[in-house]
C-alpha cells in the first residue's frame, strides 16, 4: 500500500514474551507502586495463577489486594467494584492477570481512578482523559484478545444492554508480561473462541481502510502463525509450540488492529455479546465468513494476499480467486473448530428478531463498520445478521480450488 500521509503506531512501553516471562512481575511491580490491585477471576485462582503472581509481589516487597470477580465478559458492575476496592485500599499499580475481560476491566479502572465519572462517560471521547492513569502490568492467559498490547477496552453497559468500545492512549498497559506457559489451561472450546478472535483481529486490521505498513506486516504474520498453529493447539493443548506461536500470533494481531482498528466484524459481534452473552470470540467466528464474503468486492487484492498465505500451493491461481479461496479456509477452520452459529448455539430467533434493527444501530454507533473497504447499511446489516443467524459453514467442495 502506499501511505497517504503519516501514521501513528503505539506499543505499551515494556513487553516481556515468552515461556517464564512471568517471572518479572515482581521487578516491574516494584518500580511502579507499592501496593498492587490484581484484577482476575476464580478460574486464574483455582489453578493457582493469581497465588503465583501473589509470591512474585510479596517476594518484590509489593503489597497486594485483590478482586476476582471478572467471571464473565466485563461490565461497568465489576469496574465500579474493582475501582472502589482500588480507592479504598490505595492501590498505585494495577496487574491484570486472565483473559481479556480481566483486562479489559482492569484497563478502565486505572484510567476513572485518576479522572473520575462513570467508565461510559469516556465513550466517543465524552469525557476526556487529562490525568495520567494508575500504571497497569497485563498479564493474559488466553491467546485472543490481544488486550495487553491495545488502546482499546470493550465494557458492558448493564443498563442500555451495549458493549461500550472506548479507545484511548491512556488504555494502553504500562507493561505486557506474555508467557505462553499460562495459556495451557486454556479449554478447547476456549481456545477455538480466542484463537479466531485474535484472526479476526489481524484479518479486520489488514482489510482496513486505517491500515498501515507497519500494522500490515504484524497483520500478515498473525495470521499465518494462526492458520499453521490454531488447529494443533486447538487439537492438544499441552502442544507447546503452537500455543507458544499463538500467544505471539495473538499479540502481533493486538498491535495490529490496534494500530489500524477493527471492521465490521468486531461492529457486528458486540451487540450478539451484550444482548445475548455470547462468548466474544465465538459471536466473532459466527460472523466472519458471510462477512468476508460481503466485503470481498471491495478488497479483493487484500484477500487474495491473504490467500496466498492460507493456501501457498495455489498462489498462481487469479486475484478473485484466492479471494474465493481466503472465505473458503476460513470457513473450513470454523468447521475444524467446531464454531456453531447462532441457530446453533442456542439464541431465541423470536427475540433476535425483534433486537435485530437495534443491533444493527449499534453496530455502526461503534464506527467500526466505517473502517470496511465495504461500508454497509443499517438495512444490509440486517440482512448479515440474518444470513448469519443460520449460516453454513461447510465448503461447497465443487467450488474450492485444488
Amino acid at each position: 500500500m502506499v501511505l497517504k500521509g503519516f501514521a501513528e503506531f503505539r506499543t505499551p512501553k515494556t513487553v516481556f514474551y515468552g515461556d517464564d516471562s512471568l517471572t518479572k512481575l515482581g521487578e516491574q511491580a516494584a518500580l511502579l507502586g507499592k501496593k498492587a490491585l490484581i484484577v482476575s477471576d476464580n478460574i486464574m485462582t483455582q489453578i493457582g495463577v493469581v497465588e503465583r503472581c501473589q509470591e512474585l509481589l510479596e517476594e518484590s516487597g509489593v503489597a497486594y489486594e485483590c478482586y476476582l470477580e471478572v467471571n464473565s465478559e466485563p461490565t461497568d458492575i465489576y469496574v465500579a467494584e474493582a475501582l472502589t476496592l482500588c480507592q479504598e485500599q490505595q492501590c498505585d499499580v494495577v496487574v491484570a492477570v486472565g483473559g481479556g475481560s480481566c483486562i479489559d476491566a482492569a484497563k478502565a479502572v486505572v484510567v476513572v481512578a485518576t479522572n473520575g465519572g462513570y467508565i461510559g462517560d469516556y465513550m466517543g471521547g465524552k469525557k476526556k482523559v487529562e490525568n495520567r492513569p494508575l500504571p497497569l502490568i497485563a498479564i493474559p492467559t488466553t491467546s485472543g484478545t490481544g488486550s495487553e498490547v491495545t488502546s482499546v477496552t470493550v465494557i458492558n453497559n448493564t443498563k442500555d444492554d451495549v458493549k461500550m468500545m472506548i479507545k484511548h492512549p491512556a488504555f494502553i498497559p504500562e507493561v505486557a508480561i506474555v508467557d505462553p506457559i499460562l495459556t495451557y489451561s486454556a479449554p478447547a472450546k476456549v481456545t477455538a473462541a480466542t484463537g479466531v478472535d485474535a484472526l479476526s483481529h489481524a484479518i479486520e486490521a489488514y482489510i482496513s481502510r486505517l491500515s498501515q505498513p507497519l500494522t500490515d506486516n504484524f497483520a500478515l504474520s498473525a495470521i499465518e502463525l494462526i492458520v499453521n498453529n490454531l488447529r494443533s493447539a486447538y487439537i492438544n493443548g499441552d502442544d507447546r509450540d503452537a500455543r507458544e506461536k499463538m500467544s505471539l500470533a495473538s499479540m502481533q494481531a493486538g498491535l495490529a488492529f490496534t494500530n489500524a482498528s477493527v471492521t465490521l466484524v468486531h461492529g457486528m459481534s458486540r451487540p450478539i455479546g451484550a444482548l445475548f452473552h455470547v462468548p466474544h470470540g465465538i459471536s466473532n467466528a459466527m460472523l466472519l465468513p458471510a462477512i468476508l464474503e460481503f466485503t470481498k468486492e471491495s478488497a479483493v487484492e487484500r484477500l487474495a494476499v491473504i490467500g496466498r498465505i492460507l493456501r501457498p500451493d495455489l498462489a498462481a491461481l487469479s486475484e478473485e480467486e484466492l479471494a474465493d479461496v481466503t472465505v473458503n479456509e476460513i470457513k473450513n477452520l470454523c468447521c475444524d473448530l467446531n464454531i456453531p452459529n447462532m441457530e446453533d448455539y442456542g439464541l431465541d430467533k423470536e427475540k433476535f428478531d425483534q433486537v435485530v434493527s437495534k443491533m444493527a444501530t449499534d453496530a455502526i454507533a461503534s464506527g467500526s463498520p466505517g473502517n470496511n473497504p465495504r461500508v454497509p447499511s443499517h438495512e444490509e446489516i440486517v440482512e448479515l445478521y440474518q444470513k448469519c443467524f443460520n449460516y453454513d459453514f461447510s465448503v461447497n467442495k465443487t467450488t474450492v480450488h485444488s
